[in-house]
Parts: structure tokens; sequence; C-alpha cells
């Protein structure tokens, strides 16, 4: 009899939908194709496959987490609603003109990606704010009237009002909704001052700009779901994954959709930092391989690092300043193309190149046979032995290992003059060098030392190709836990409810006034705790809460994170000794004579995370016995070797497997490298370790 609520946790990827039932601890998993044309065609199918394989009926789920890549895609496609934007007059081209970076500097033909809203879809208004919310030039509500008859006119489903300075003042803001509600109640409509009450008018705009594009779309969707839902008895509430780490309610997410654009890989770094909790490791690399991306994360003392910028569809090499920021709270993490789906070509310098086109779920690989022709990162794995082509996604989907042969004999292998098998390396070496060069960029940029961290690999293809990469990186250990297959998804079921809440608020220290930092955090924690008990009226929440300051005269802040004693009495000495402590930290020293100033504030609610149960210390039980051996490529020798292959449900707690060695279960492969040993851990995980770390630990 189940005694505590049953819980569904549904990811949306670019290639697998994959739905995680929970009841009573334990995990029933799902993976089914994604259908991209009515995305909720596959979660029903999930849902219905994973009820039945558990044993429960729909009606019987008492809350369903969702994360999704529908937003990203539709701003990296252009495929969102007929979006207005309406600005203050002088400042219509300011999504165009960006700012002074050029992404590429010495390239004298550079070419700026479009806006998001073409110019001929910008109106403006003889309205202005200053900077200290003081009206400059009042709005006349007859102007406003006279663009809502041209909205109206030319057929707009969305309008995104983006005024300037409304983060200081957002009276014009308003005024702009209400006559636009009164006179256009079909279209949807996003104020800059509620989606990002912050200064910088170019992220401000592109950001309620987006948030416009995606709106109609995700509210449609989620609408449609809900009813898809209610029609098989499902009246549990729908919470949605954000970028930051946490749940809203639908609702919220309906309202800001922006918030959206990285919830399913936020839930696979939640899914690791749960792991590095339980196992008590300070440094952690999240690795998320599925089938059409690759995530990177790193993790320090159990906590994902967060930022408030990121980027959308970079189109220029994957060059920071290339893409479309988006400015809000989420996880960092580097993502590339780079995914079982990845499909790989030889270029005109004869090299072979990998991504980041992807051939998704439709028609897929080349070995799914549903007129795939190009070989995939998948068709490559399975040519090296890595998939058993009848036991692939728990033979769900037969494989077809002379199709994926083929594509790779005529896209890779005959134009370079290789063999089969010397062609599928070429393309796993190359996706494995892409994400190796990805990882050591982003460790560089936050200043880590990747030879103590240890590797969570999850995603259907992280498995298969962490080994290899652990190999590249000098890394000498990587778990993979329970669920691998599935890690996003079962991450929305461990994440909290959470919301951050941000303001601009500039305040010198020369002129700093302790009551009023004290007043905006107290309305920033009001806020952030009232979308948290949207979703849960009768929750505890924590809160955290962050500065960001600089150096008068500086282009950017750092944030400074505040103890709740500090934000109780945020005093000037304090903000000052915070500043400086986190400036060293970064810079190595501080600078003297020079004011320093906070230019925003932001108040973090969340629900407390349960107490980590660690997980009982490794006992030797002796080695696992091997179902058979099977040809696997092995890159450190160049050639196939035999492999020991078993099943991950016959590995008992304790027992070990030496590598070369593969350990299959229903959504993926964990490769075991020459060289390296694979142990099943107490918790169900298995830990893979360099056999000489492994040595001189037991010394030890």
């Amino acid at each position: 009899m189940t005694t505590s609520p049953i819980r569904l946790g549904v990811d949306i990827g670019g290639t697998f939908t994959d739905v995680v039932l929970e009841a009573d601890g334990r995990l029933t998993t799902v993976k089914v194709l994604t259908t991209t044309q009515a995305p909720e065609e596959a979660i029903l199918d999930g849902i219905g496959q994973v009820c039945a394989q558990a044993g429960v009926a729909p009606g019987a789920v008492a809350m369903i987490i969702h994360g999704t890549t529908l937003a990203t895609n539709a701003l990296i496609e252009r495929r969102g609603a007929k979006t207005a934007l309406i600005t203050t007059k002088g400042f219509r081209d300011v999504i165009e003109m960006r700012t002074e970076s050029r992404f590429e500097q010495y390239d004298l033909n550079l070419v700026l990606p479009e806006p998001l809203i073409a110019r001929n879809h910008r109106h403006v208004l003889d309205e202005r704010i200053g900077a200290e919310g003081q009206v400059l030039r009042p709005l006349e509500r007859a102007e406003v009237e006279a663009i809502a008859g041209t909205i109206a006119r030319g057929g707009y489903e969305s309008v995104a009002v983006g005024l300037m300075h409304a983060y200081a003042n957002d009276a014009h803001e308003r005024l702009v909704r209400e006559v636009l509600a009164e006179r256009l109640p079909g279209v949807d409509i996003s104020l800059s001052s509620e989606v990002l009450p912050q200064m910088r008018e170019y992220e401000r705009f592109t950001t309620v700009c987006a948030n416009a594009f995606v709106k109609p779309m995700m509210r449609a969707y989620l609408e449609r779901l809900t009813e898809r839902l209610a029609a098989l008895g499902m009246d549990a509430p729908v919470m949605l994954m954000h970028s930051g780490g946490g749940i809203v309610a639908l609702g919220t997410a309906a309202e800001f959709p922006v918030r959206l654009v990285e919830s399913g890989p936020a839930g696979g770094a939640i899914f690791a930092a749960d792991l590095a909790r339980r196992y008590g490791l300070a440094k952690v690399l999240s690795f998320d391989m599925g089938g059409t991306t690759a995530k990177i994360c790193m993790i320090r003392d159990q906590s994902p690092k967060t930022t408030r910028v990121f980027e959308v569809a970079r189109s220029y090499r994957f060059k920071k300043g290339s893409g479309m920021p988006i400015s809000v709270p989420v996880i960092d993490m580097v993502e590339i193309g780079a995914g079982g789906g990845s499909l790989a070509c030889v270029d005109a310098m004869r090299q072979i190149r990998v991504g980041p086109e992807s051939a998704g779920s439709e028609p897929g690989p080349a070995c799914y046979q549903r007129g795939g022709k190009r070989p995939a990162v998948t068709d490559a794995d399975l040519v090296l032995g890595r998939l058993d082509p009848e036991d692939f996604a728990g033979g769900t989907i037969p494989l077809s290992a002379e199709a994926a042969g083929a594509a790779v004999d005529r896209e890779v292998g005959e134009p370079l003059g290789l063999d089969r098998m010397t062609a599928a390396f070429g393309i796993s070496e190359v996706v494995d060098e892409n994400m190796a060069n990805a990882t050591r960029q982003h460790a560089v940029e936050n200043g880590e030392d990747l030879a103590g961290f240890t590797m969570i690999a999850f995603g259907g293809a992280a498995p298969l190709h962490a080994g290899r990469l652990v190999q590249k990186l000098g890394i000498d250990r990587f778990l993979v836990p329970p669920g691998a297959g599935v890690g996003s998804a079962i991450g929305f079921l461990r994440a909290p409810f959470s919301f951050e809440a941000t303001r601009s608020a500039n305040m010198r220290l020369s002129d700093y006034s302790a009551a009023a930092a004290k007043r905006v955090l107290a309305e920033l924690q009001e806020e952030a705790a009232a979308f948290v008990r949207s979703c849960d009226p009768a929750a505890e929440i924590a809160y955290e809460a962050r500065a960001y300051m600089r150096y008068v005269g500086q282009g950017w802040e750092i944030p400074v994170d505040f103890a709740p004693e500090d934000a109780a009495d945020p005093s000037q000495a304090r903000c000052l000794g915070l500043f400086e402590d986190a400036y060293r930290v970064l810079f190595g020293r501080v600078v003297d004579g020079v004011d320093i100033e906070v230019t925003s504030w932001a108040v973090k609610a969340t629900t407390p995370l349960p107490p980590a149960e660690p997980v009982a210390p490794l006992a030797d039980a002796g080695a696992a016995e091997a179902m058979e051996t099977r040809p696997l490529f092995e890159p450190a020798a160049g050639a196939e070797v035999g492999a020991q292959v078993t099943e991950r449900d016959r590995i008992t707690t304790g027992q070990h497997l030496a590598g070369p060695a593969m350990i299959t279960e229903r959504e993926t492969t964990v490769v075991v490298p020459a060289g390296f040993t694979a142990a099943m851990r107490a918790d169900g995980t298995i830990e893979v370790v360099r056999d000489a770390t492994r040595a001189t630990e037991a010394a030890e």
C-alpha cells in the first residue's frame, strides 16, 4: 500500500521524452521518442506505460513535475508568436544595436544575429522615466490607444513592453498594459518591469521580447497538456522546473515562460547535486549527454553554481556574445551540440565534424531505420560495439547495425579512405574531444583544476562516453547512478520549490542607507515567498540574499552572497567587507580609494532539502559474473578487444567488474575502459575508478 504521495517527473528532450514515477521511494522509468509536432502525445504515451509498469492508476498520481526544451527550441528556430515591441521613443533599435562588444573582434565582415523582433514590428511612445524613477515626460493615454489600434490591425498575438528605466518606476508600463488589455483582450502582454526589473536596457529588452515571443505557444501547450491529462483522469497539479533549479506553479510558468529556457538541463544538475550530497563530494563535474546536446556543470559543495545571464542560439561557432542574452536566474553550465543524435560529416578540409546538427527523434540516427541517412554518434557507438542492437531502450527500438555501418561508410569512411571501424572511432573521438574541450574551458572560466573532481554521468549517452572523457580530462573516478538514462526527470523529483526575485536599486557605499537596503530585501523576500506559496501554501521557506556590486566606473558587477544575519542587518561595514572578500577571491586583490556601489539585489525563496542519507562505504564482495564476452573497440588499444558484458541488475552490492567491460540496463550502457574497474555501491550507483587510484586508496 502506498504511504507517500505518488509523483511523476517528465522531461521532454530533443530526441527522447523521459517519464519517471516515484512511489514509496521506488522509481519506475520509461523513455519514449519525442513527438516534435505535438509534445504532449509523447508525455501521455510515457505516462500510460510507466503507470502500467508500476501498477498505478493515473488518477492516483499526486503531482507532475515537468521540464521542457520547447521554449529554447522556439527561440533557436525563431518559431514563436507574431510579436510587437513597444518601447520609448529613441530606443527602437536597442535590440538591434546590441552592445559595443564584438564577439569576433577582427572580423571586418562580421554579421550580427538578427533581432528577435524586426524593426517594422517595433513601436515607440513619446514618454520618459529617469534613472531615479522620476517622470521626465508623461505618457499620454491617447498615444497608447493609437498604438493599440496599430497592433490590432497588424494581427499580433503577443506584445513586449520595454520602456526606459521601468525597473525604477513601472507606472508607464502598467498604463500600457491597462490600455492594451481593454482594447486587445486576446493578446498576451509581457512587461519588462515584471519579467526583469533590472537596469541595462539591451538585456532587459531582449529578455522581455523572448518572454513575449514564446508566451502564447507555451500557454497553449500547457493548456493542451492539462486538458489531456484531465481526460486520463489525472487532476494532479502540474509544476514546472525553471532554469534556476527549482519548481514553480503552472500559472507562474505560463506568465514567465522565459524562465523555463534551461529547465531540462537544470533538472540534471539537481540530480547530480543530490548524488554529491549523499556521497559527501565537494568537487563534482556533472556530465549530461542526451540525444541532442551535452551539458557540463561544475558543482562545488553539493550546490550547482548559478548565474543571471546566459545566451540562447549562439550563431558564430558557439562564441560568447553571438547569441541572444536572456537575463534570468539560471544554473551555470556549458551546453554544446553533442548528443547521440548529433550528425557527422567530412568538411572541405577533410576533417570529421560532429554536430551541432542533430537527427533528433524524427528521423533519428540511421540505425533507427526511420528515414535517417546520415551517420549520428549513436550509429558510431553501435558500430564500435557499445550498444546491443536487440536491447536498445529495453528492446523497444530495434537498431540496424548494417544501416549504421552503411551510413558511416558513405559519409565518413569512403571520403577519407577509412575502414568502417576506424571511421566510427573517428566520429566518436571527435565528439568526445569536443566535450572535453568545452569542459576544460568551463573549468578554466571557473578557476577550477579538474584533477580532483569526480564525474557524475547521466543521460542516455553519457555512460557510453564517460570513460573516454575522464581519460581525456585526467579524472580518476566517475559515478553512474541508478536511472542515469532519465537523470533529468529524476532531478525534477529532487528539486525544491523556489523562486528568485530581483530588482535594480542603485546605491553607493559612500551614501549608503542600511534602512533602504533592508526595505528592498524585505520586499523581495515577500515577492519570492508569494511564488513559493503558490506551489505549497504550508511550505517551510528558507531565504538566500545576494547583492550585485562593483567599483564605481566598472562595467560589470560581481555577486556577493549575504548570510541570513547579514540580510537582516545589511550594514555599510558588512557590505564593504563581503564585497572585498568576494572581489579578492576572484581577482586576488582589492582596489583602494575607489567608491563601491550596489547595482541590484536578489532574494531566493526555497523549500529546504531533506537531509542527505550517506551511502555506506564500499565493501569488496568479489568479482561480478559476466554473462558473455562481446567485441568492443578499445580506444587505448586502437582495436577491438573482448569485453565482459553483464546486466546491471545482476551485480550485487560490493561486486566489481574490471574493464574493458560493459554494464547494460534498459536506458543506457556503462562502458568501463581498460585500466578502470567498476563496483556496485549500496545505493545502486556504479562507481568506476582508475585502477592506479583504487590501488593507492587501498594501500592508504
